[in-house]
């Protein structure tokens, strides 16, 4: 009964997207930012669909669960906090770039060969993130459907992909307005059944209130304080974010739609953490294997709420793993194979009958990335975190000449591939050496060693962006001034030259500080 019910919403979900797949109407911009045509409900929704993916819900309430309020939590805020950030310092000169991808800006603002290598590292961290999603669908499938985890996997794969081919950002933006609907409501209807049938009970020392958790090493305080970094911050140079950001309307349009995605984010997630909470009473011992809310779901909650919270949990899960695929697909044909617009391939030629070429290339690039996600999956069956993880690569490596190539004008791109490769050294060599992962254990790759233990779990988040932050400052002091700033590098007028141009691969003049 309950995955009929599930099935029905997923299959409800995939005839609306596969319904706006018609207004793609064969263009890679329509495909890719929906025309830049997105009003304020549908950007916001896209974003909040983004931020509450079962990272941040079955992530935070395991996490929860077994450590207190803060280390699920720290989910939602700092997924909330990036959202915040992001509308107040970056959304409106991003949305008037008229970028496609991210990638787009470290090209103009630093030259071919940041945009290659801010690629790869874009693509590393969204087959992780986008795998964290994958883990759930299989958890879910494996659980009330008796498949196999690895079947639930690629079921949950099937499913997104059927849409997210199709129809691009359009898809995502009205399959995303329907499923943070359903997450919503069911967010409210199981906050309210574990509050009148068992009472939103808090165990000692682990509520939101009890601050050791983030004082004390001993408490979480470190690892904690590392997601909210990895996520808050990180999650800035987000692919999927951006772009919603560049399919709004307008500027002011995506500035706003961030502060409702930062609210809609915490209206989920907080309500999660406080549930986890709260099953710890009710539970007890026998919350079992895989995730706890499952367990709540399946033994504890009448059929409706269960059908109901499931289907939220999977329109999450396809809602980011939607964005994630299509983002990284565009990064992967765009950004490092250089198809630039339509009609164009890399070399210059165009395209037989007339067809987009970067829009084709869009989505065969889309497989490989799936494939890839699917591996991580099946790997490392973990959530929320794999969410860290994620952001954790984007914080070490591409913030820096992200946030100061907006703001500081001397930075060149010998000084941003400088910040890339220190942030990517040092985590990548920490990571490795590294027992754990944000407290789970490290088993996608750990070199045994005595150098490092357990302890030391959390620190590398805060030691890889501040070598990637020496790296930029040192290189563009010690390289001289940058050339003069052009005004039109970050300009939409400039965009559009640029996307009819075959020749869209040469290194950009500066952007000057917005």
């Amino acid at each position: 009964m309950i995955i009929l019910g599930v099935g029905a919403s997923v299959l409800i979900v995939m005839l609306i997207g596969l319904l706006a797949a018609r207004k793609v109407d064969g263009d890679s911009a329509r495909y890719l930012v929906a025309g830049r045509t997105l009003g304020l409900p549908l950007v916001a929704a896209g974003l909040m669909g983004q931020a509450v993916d079962t990272n941040a819900t079955l992530g935070n309430t395991d996490l929860s669960f077994q450590f207190g309020f803060w280390a699920g939590a720290a989910l939602p805020v700092g997924l909330a906090v990036c959202l915040l950030l992001t509308g107040l310092f970056f959304a409106e000169p991003m949305n008037r770039a008229k970028l496609l991808t991210l990638p787009d800006f470290y090209r103009r603002r630093f030259g071919r060969a940041v945009e290659v290598a801010s690629s790869y590292m874009m693509i590393v961290a969204y087959v992780i993130l986008l795998a964290g999603n994958l883990v759930a669908g299989g958890f879910l499938f494996e659980r009330f459907l008796g498949t196999s985890y690895t079947v639930g996997v690629l079921l949950i794969v099937g499913i997104v992909l059927t849409y997210t081919v199709t129809g691009g950002m359009f898809s995502d933006a009205y399959t995303a307005a329907v499923q943070m609907v359903i997450t919503l409501v069911a967010t409210a209807a199981l906050f309210l059944w574990v509050a009148v049938n068992y009472g939103i009970t808090i165990p000692e020392g682990m509520g939101a209130f009890d601050l050791a958790q983030l004082t004390s090493s001993e408490n979480g305080a470190v690892i904690n304080w590392a997601t909210l970094l990895a996520l808050g911050v990180g999650d800035i140079v987000a692919i999927d974010f951006m772009q919603r950001i560049f399919s709004a309307r307008s500027p002011q349009t995506a500035r706003r739609a961030c502060y409702l995605g930062a609210a809609g984010t915490l209206l989920v997630g907080i309500p999660f953490s406080l549930v986890a909470l709260a099953a710890v009473g009710i539970l007890g011992d026998a919350a079992g294997e895989g995730p706890v809310l499952f367990t709540l779901l399946d033994s504890y909650a009448p059929t409706g709420l269960a059908i109901l919270v499931l289907s939220a949990i999977v329109a999450a899960s396809c809602s980011t793993a939607n964005g994630a695929i299509l983002g990284t697909g565009a990064v992967a044909a765009r950004n490092i194979a250089g198809i630039r617009s339509t009609g164009h391939s890399a070399p210059g030629g165009s395209a037989p009958g007339g067809k987009d070429v970067l829009l084709r290339a869009t989505r065969l690039a889309m497989l490989p990335v799936v494939l890839l996600a699917v591996v991580v999956a099946l790997r490392v069956p973990q959530t929320g975190i794999l969410l860290s993880l994620a952001f954790d690569v984007m914080l070490a490596a591409l913030l820096v000449p992200f946030v100061l190539g907006h703001f500081w004008r001397r930075g060149t791109g010998v000084a941003a591939l400088a910040a890339i490769c220190a942030g990517t050294v040092v985590r990548l060599s920490l990571f490795v050496l590294t027992p754990t992962i944000y407290g789970a254990d490290n088993e996608l790759l750990h070199i045994r060693n005595s150098l490092i233990s357990a302890d030391f779990d959390g620190w590398p988040t805060f030691l890889a962006p501040a070598a990637s932050l020496l790296a930029y400052v040192v290189t563009a002091l010690l390289s001289g001034p940058a050339p003069a700033a052009d005004a039109a590098a970050l300009d939409g007028d400039e965009a559009a030259k640029e996307e009819t141009s075959p020749q869209a691969d040469g290194p950009a003049a500066p952007a000057p500080a917005p």
